[in-house]
């Protein structure tokens, strides 16, 4: 859904902006999404706003179990080497995993679209993998069998 897609990345765009500036608190939620002015923020549709305000809101309430699960499954980088962009894109992801009614193969794909729009070419492989093995783990997908247990 492009509307859905617009709202994350001015949700990304604004968590940067927030992380680069060290003001990473609800405190501190612009009233606009950063980077963009009035006029631009009027002509948006009223679900980017809400859908794009509910992820930084919902990012911004949660990041200390946030950053926590990206620290776990991010092995060999601690949060702080973590690309800011990259950073941010996970934050997001990471809280539509644990909050969200979205498939997470879905949510893994946005990341890595995410990536490869406003990151370096490389870095949506690492996205896709923490948050695969976060999903595999945390947030299994179940699926039905399709035979039955019963033999005639």
């Amino acid at each position: 859904m492009k509307t859905r897609h617009k709202a994350r990345e001015l949700a990304l765009q604004t968590l940067y902006a927030m992380d680069f500036n060290h003001e990473l608190a609800e405190a501190n939620l612009p009233l606009l999404f950063s980077g963009i002015t009035e006029e631009e923020y009027e002509q948006l549709e009223d679900e980017v706003k809400v859908y794009g305000m509910y992820l930084l809101r919902g990012t911004l309430e949660n990041l200390e179990r946030i950053n926590d699960l990206i620290s776990k499954y991010s092995l060999n980088r601690p949060l702080e080497r973590i690309d800011i962009v990259d950073r941010n894109i996970l934050r997001i992801s990471v809280f539509c995993l644990l909050f969200e009614d979205i498939h997470p193969h879905i949510v893994i794909d946005e990341a890595v679209k995410l990536s490869q729009d406003f990151s370096t070419e490389v870095n949506y492989k690492f996205i896709n993998g923490i948050l695969d093995t976060m999903q595999k783990q945390l947030f299994p997908i179940t699926e039905q069998h399709r035979h039955d247990t019963t033999e005639d």
